[in-house]
């Protein structure tokens, strides 16, 4: 007598497919909870060259941006923003879909004459900011934005990919909740190819 016979055929099927289950390796959901942060990278100070360099300012609107974290981050890329214009660098922006340059916050509002884009989290994906970018001579980035796990990590990884030097101040990058934040860090710090080409820093590290 066959085992088909002695157990039943939907028996023999319902047995078959919990074995692989009981067998399965662990996958991240299951390890979640034990998985240790990593040691947070080193921030680096970096002296950029005005002439090769542009500062991009990502989605920085007042419908994106809320909250503490996000709030905390404004008057640092203020004074970023005020160091770059007073040494002649180049100021690239953009604004998310369902925004418009005029939702830019006030304190961090382009001068009228300097180009910006729109699109996704990818700043390069459906917009001329490359050719913006060579046009102008620019090897350097320094990528801020709203918000770390969207337009900075997506923009930044993208320049990397490309061929630009990328620099990030972490302070200007601002997410959600703290773990955004963090992802992107590591991301840029350890993704292959473009963390060669990353600098991780903080804005008061930056010299032109």
């Amino acid at each position: 007598m066959s085992l088909r016979t002695i157990v039943g055929t939907s028996a023999l099927a319902a047995l078959l497919a919990l074995a692989p289950l009981a067998a399965r390796p662990a996958t991240v959901i299951d390890d979640w909870s034990t998985i240790a942060t990593p040691a947070a990278p080193a921030l680096q100070s970096v002296q950029v060259d005005p002439a090769t360099t542009a500062l991009l300012v990502l989605d920085f609107v007042g419908k994106i941006c809320s909250g503490p974290r996000w709030q905390a981050a404004v008057p640092g890329v203020a004074a970023l923003l005020q160091a770059a214009r007073a040494n002649h660098v180049p100021v690239v922006y953009s604004f998310a879909f369902g925004t418009t340059m005029a939702d830019t916050l006030p304190a961090v509002a382009p001068t009228g004459t300097e180009p910006a884009v729109q699109s996704g989290p990818d700043k390069f994906i459906g917009t001329d900011l490359q050719q913006i970018l060579t046009s102008r001579g620019i090897k350097t980035v320094i990528v801020t934005g709203m918000t770390a796990q969207g337009a900075v990590l997506y923009t930044a990884s993208h320049a990397a990919l490309a061929g630009f030097k990328v620099v990030v101040p972490v302070d200007l990058a601002p997410a959600e909740v703290p773990f955004g934040q963090l992802v992107t860090v590591w991301q840029l710090a350890n993704a292959p190819r473009v963390s060669a080409a990353v600098t991780l820093t903080r804005s008061d590290k930056i010299t032109f």
